[in-house]
């Protein structure tokens, strides 16, 4: 401390000294008297009040619609097109909507206002905010950061594979729309594996990935794939370098325009034949799938991901907001948004389908009626059993259905020998696809039947990109957010490094065998070890930082207290909802046999393979490391080999914090961080804790003190020594908080 500090001067003289309790905690010089919103020597029995620092160095969105858009394209991505329509068909159409809706109310809605709030109040990255709110759960954080490492990795691999669908979309026809022609001299062939599987397939696994029938075997670099994931990476290194700066403004495009192109799907896809009977089959409710468990494991595993829970970009973005701002209102409109865009995602996704699957189905019909002719005209069949009116040329689906049905009939014993397939539309509907297969095998697949259908696919994977670039911009804001706060390293350089180091690593998922790393890490890397993060966030909020504390904080935050609705949640509905979801993920992880879908090159189709020794002792690895930090910080802080992280925060930080400290009245579990009804005059002999709390509190009594070795403690060192003698100071009259 410095001689001549305000500190120093009270040890050896008795004259006043004015000064605020920001000064002595921060051991910084003190702050202008007339200009501080905390002074001394003023009116008592008034409060003291102290508006947070609007200009601590620490950037801010520009406009409230800016950070909206970066939370909407942060929590809206590929999931919302690939995987909810999936899980919605899978679980019972329109019946799954209800234990989703259920769902996203008990768990979504609750944590994600829990991590809005904890970002905005506290104003740091992940690792930041834990080590505030609990050190020893300090490792959540990093935690958080390593898991954001892992999905955006191969995230970004997704991205790739988009782009190189877009530029290959710039012709006609699409290059997926017909099965290449094999030339051997003067014979021309279709290429029998294209022919066994389909044009678009083909294209996928053959042109695309070019991939091998094994993890195993790496079949060396795909150099299409890895020049689109350098150029993946280098879009995302452009709108993340300058921080919210520049991803903000990215924002207004890459969050909105995908709105624009599911809308022009949803009008198209409407207009074509058979949508309404996709939209009809999705919406047709199966309420007996409520009654299974996995349906709701699945609805809370998506409710879950949905938003983006746990990965750190969320508690990010809020880290810029103002600390008034009024993240609740935020909460809200974010989570229906991201589950309404769900729903316009189903409607585009399943009147497409519909039309596909009506495409297939005439022409199955097609392929069967000429089975039947041929029979016919081989006398295997007899024409009586042929209606009159039928024209095999012009054969509709009710009247093959019919024909069907009196053959099989009639020739019960020998019809298998036959090979005629029902050609049910409600089975083709039943295909169940999700992930890749969707966006680039069934959707590419039905585009080539679109008038102008260049464009259209233009338009879808443009849309792709987007919505995978909005959730790479807060996957890499949830990684240098918290260590930009930490560490204070050059932001552009470190973004830089980031991407190059990230694109390297990449190249894993760039092997001709790449595609079943992606399958291992979106398994393995973020399920478990997210699940885990949350709950502990969760965990340290409720429990152990005190709910009363935090709705205390919350309403002296936003100016008004939530709903008792958050306190019952928090405290009891969602940890227990979570932990039914681990028990639950365990129990699945553990009665499916890890594996992967592999492309068998000889069938022209996926067959499931087992893991081999290395590559299942590699999944279990990506969950460990991924939870490691979490027991280590928690062994080091407990036997003090790792300090409590508070000396990584900012002065500016420190300065804001003292608005809370400054005003508590009482510390119990009814106080977070601000009291309601600050107590009118300090004691003039504060006792040694490292806070100025309220008249005779000592920390080393009171277990729920915000203590150095307190769970939620910010480890300040003590100011002024307790037989130091000081002058009453009496608080400043404000009539804002009168």
């Amino acid at each position: 401390m410095r001689k001549n500090s305000k500190v120093t001067q009270r040890e050896h003289t008795n004259e006043h000294v004015t000064e605020s309790v920001a000064d002595l905690l921060a051991h910084e010089a003190p702050l202008d008297y007339k200009n501080s919103s905390l002074n001394v020597g003023g009116v008592p029995g008034k409060k003291i009040v102290l508006e947070p620092p609007e200009n601590d160095g620490r950037p801010a969105w520009n406009s409230k619609l800016q950070y909206i858009l970066a939370q909407v394209g942060f929590s809206v991505g590929l999931g919302n097109v690939w995987r909810f329509p999936y899980l919605c068909q899978k679980n019972g159409g329109g019946a799954y909507l209800v234990p989703y809706f259920i769902l996203l109310i008990l768990i979504g809605v609750p944590l994600f206002f829990l991590e809005l709030a904890v970002g905005q109040k506290i104003r740091r990255g992940s690792i930041g905010v834990w080590n505030y709110v609990c050190p020893h759960l300090g490792g959540i954080g990093v935690s958080s950061l390593m898991v954001c490492g892992f999905v955006g990795l191969y995230y970004n691999v997704i991205i790739g594979w988009s782009i190189f669908y877009f530029f290959q979309s710039f012709q006609y026809p699409l290059p997926w729309a017909e099965c290449p022609i094999r030339r051997n001299g003067s014979l021309s062939i279709v290429e029998p594996e294209c022919e066994k599987s389909s044009a678009t397939t083909y294209f996928w696994y053959r042109q695309t990935l070019n991939t091998t029938s094994t993890i195993a075997d790496s079949g060396g670099l795909n150099v299409k794939m890895t020049l689109s994931l350098l150029v993946a990476w280098i879009i995302v290194c452009l709108a993340v370098i300058r921080g919210i700066a520049s991803s903000g403004k990215v924002m207004y495009f890459s969050s909105l325009f995908p709105y624009v192109v599911l809308f022009c799907f949803l009008v198209r896809g409407l207009l074509l034949k058979g949508a309404v009977d996709g939209i009809a089959h999705m919406f047709t409710p199966k309420l007996e799938k409520m009654l299974e468990p996995q349906v709701w494991r699945e609805a809370a595993t998506q409710v879950f991901f949905a938003l983006g829970l746990g990965f750190g970009g969320v508690i990010a973005f809020s880290s810029y907001n103002k600390i008034d701002n009024n993240c609740h209102f935020d909460a809200v409109l974010v989570s229906f948004i991201n589950f309404f865009t769900s729903i316009l995602a189903t409607l585009v996704v399943f009147a497409v389908l519909g039309f596909k699957a009506n495409l297939m189905n005439e022409k199955c019909v097609i392929e069967n009626g000429e089975k039947m002719l041929g029979y016919l005209n081989s006398n295997v069949l007899s024409h009586d059993l042929i209606p009159p009116h039928v024209n095999f040329s012009q054969l509709s689906t009710v009247e093959y259905a019919e024909i069907y049905g009196v053959i099989k009939t009639v020739k019960e014993g020998s019809f298998a020998e036959l090979g005629l397939d029902p050609c049910v539309l409600e089975d083709e509907l039943n295909k169940s696809v999700q992930g890749t297969g969707l966006a680039f095998i069934a959707f590419t697949e039905a585009m080539t039947h679109f008038p102008a259908s260049p464009f259209w696919s233009v338009m879808f994977f443009f849309m792709l990109i987007n919505l995978g670039l909005g959730s790479m911009i807060g996957t890499m804001t949830g990684i240098t957010t918290p260590v930009l706060d930490t560490y204070k390293v050059q932001k552009e350089l470190f973004t830089v490094c980031c991407c190059i180091i990230a694109f390297f690593c990449g190249l894993l998922f760039v092997q001709r065998s790449g595609n079943y790393f992606v399958t291992m890490f979106d398994d393995y890397s973020a399920g478990l070890p997210l699940t885990i993060v949350v709950i502990l966030e969760n965990v340290s909020v409720a429990w152990i930082y005190g709910t009363k504390r935090f709705m205390q904080d919350l309403e002296d935050m936003l100016g008004f207290r939530p709903h008792a609705f958050y306190f019952y949640m928090w405290k009891y509905v969602s940890p227990c909802c979570l932990i039914i979801l681990i028990t639950a993920t365990v129990i699945e992880m553990a009665i499916s046999p890890p594996g992967y879908n592999a492309w068998v090159e000889e069938l022209a189709q996926e067959r499931f393979q087992s893991y081999p020794p290395w590559a299942l002792a590699m999944c279990f690895s990506l969950i460990v490391v991924a939870m490691l930090p979490l027991p280590i910080v928690f062994i080091a802080r407990h036997f003090n080999l790792m300090t409590d992280g508070s000396n990584k925060l900012s002065v500016s930080y420190r300065k804001s914090m003292m608005k809370d400290i400054s005003n508590l009245e009482e510390v119990d579990e009814t106080r977070f961080i601000l009291g309601k009804n600050p107590g009118e005059t300090p004691s003039p002999k504060p006792p040694s804790r490292a806070y100025l709390g309220p008249p005779g509190t000592n920390p080393l009594e009171n277990p729920n003190s915000l203590s150095p070795n307190s769970c939620y403690g910010t480890g300040y060192q003590n100011a002024i020594s307790p037989t130091t003698p000081t002058t009453p100071v009496t608080p400043t009259t404000t009539e804002s908080d009168s």
